[in-house]
């Protein structure tokens, strides 16, 4: 195998990504996004779950007391009222949905929350557009390449030299983290590592170690080698096929639990991770939705499942995590001819841990009478960023809301408690 500088320089051109072995993680593979030089930050990890597809938030936590103006509109893919077989009481108001059950515990015990009528305020429907304005933390604005959490790692008041510091869980790191906190890499270490073939390991290595000074890097390229042959030392003392979760934690089967048990242990294993971003698709049920026995209905008993496995995993630790979920948009709330529902508008947004302060129902309810619905959908009265704009800066003490959230003056909710 031959190499030179400019095929390596060439080979990661796509800046600042290298995937995890596939001896330590399945074919999905982590991608990790690099950083610069120094000290570790000082605020919480963050979490940020993406539920792509648009989930239907009407369902999954559901203001029954709407009465007829939910339920007539959605006569065979509502979610049951309270009761027997229904949904989980929360405030008499609203309801979490049976599948979600897991994660009631952790609503009563104030470190699980809920934001309804919330989302995106740009009114495209489509999955592409309302991903990127969202990841981008703008509204109907294309012209911004990098993305919300990007800025941030840029703007932070503190930088971090550990390759980890970034962590994008599944096969492409999210828009939200493209910026320019990410020099150069390989594109991925499944590649690096031959699909377990150690001979042809070695002999990378070798070819690697030959162009540049990995132990005392002279240049950025050869600073970027070395970090390279640190991460997949770091991943081989890990073990990740070995790991057991505390608590008798249960991550359920599937690319989202795995994702999640490997964010937990490199928090536990203190390699300097400051943002991770999981994805879980499905969330686009335009026909049998199965709100209660079908698609919809397991999507969310992934995501609750995986939710309280990862704080029970986590324990004492969750005080210094912080976990939030975003969706591109909700569903309308009519359901459509084919027991589904169609692209909506307003959502909800799911917090946990950190400085949560759960137990709670936090919205400006807006109503569902037709005469308060937005072209037939949920309105929104809490922008997604004024959210991600509380846990940034009371969490991740970062300040600079102006340059990660540009042309938005981000309103306080008071839904997150501020670090000390």
């Amino acid at each position: 195998m031959t190499f030179s500088r400019r095929n390596f320089l060439k080979s990661g051109a796509a800046l600042g990504v290298v995937g995890a072995s596939q001896s330590l993680f399945p074919s999905w593979m982590p991608q990790l996004a690099f950083a610069s030089e120094a000290r570790q930050a000082p605020g919480d990890v963050l979490v940020c779950i993406f539920l792509r597809g648009g989930i239907d938030g009407l369902s999954a936590v559901v203001p029954y007391f709407e009465g007829s103006s939910l339920y007539d509109a959605r006569p065979t893919v509502a979610t049951p009222e309270p009761g027997s077989g229904g949904s989980i009481d929360l405030d008499g108001r609203f309801a979490l949905h049976p599948a979600m059950a897991p994660l009631k515990e952790l609503y009563d015990d104030g470190t699980f929350g809920i934001v309804h009528a919330t989302g995106l305020t740009d009114s495209s429907r489509s999955h592409f557009d309302a991903m990127r304005f969202m990841e981008a933390g703008l509204s109907g604005d294309k012209g911004l390449e990098t993305g919300w959490l990007g800025r941030h790692l840029k703007t932070a008041a503190w930088e971090n030299n550990s390759p980890f510091r970034a962590v994008g869980m599944g096969t492409m790191v999210a828009q939200s983290l493209r910026g320019p906190v990410s020099p150069l890499a390989i594109k991925s270490i499944a590649d690096f590592h031959f699909k377990g073939r150690k001979t042809e390991l070695r002999a990378l290595q070798e070819s690697l170690a030959s162009l540049y000074a990995i132990d005392a890097p002279a240049d950025p390229l050869g600073t970027q080698a070395s970090m390279v042959f640190e991460t997949v030392e770091i991943l081989r003392e890990l073990k990740a096929q070995d790991y057991v979760p505390a608590g008798e934690a249960s991550y359920p089967e599937g690319e989202f639990g795995m994702g999640l048990k490997q964010v937990a242990q490199l928090i536990k294993a203190g390699v300097g991770l400051e943002v991770a971003c999981v994805d879980l698709g499905g969330w686009d049920t335009h026909e049998g939705q199965g709100t209660v026995d079908g698609e919809f209905n397991a999507l969310l008993d992934e995501l609750s499942r995986g939710l309280h496995a990862f704080y029970t995993d986590l324990s004492d630790r969750m005080s210094d995590v912080s976990v939030v979920t975003m969706s591109e948009f909700g569903r309308r709330v009519k359901e459509n001819g084919s027991a589904g529902t169609d692209h909506g508008y307003g959502n909800v947004m799911f917090l946990m841990g950190g400085g949560t302060k759960g137990g709670q129902v936090f919205t400006k309810w807006p109503g569902l009478n037709p005469d308060v619905l937005v072209d037939g959908d949920l309105a929104i009265t809490t922008d997604y960023r004024d959210v991600l704009a509380e846990v940034v800066r009371g969490r991740l003490k970062n300040d600079a809301l102006g340059e990660i959230f540009p042309r938005y003056e981000a309103k306080p909710i008071g839904f997150v408690e501020a670090r000390g």
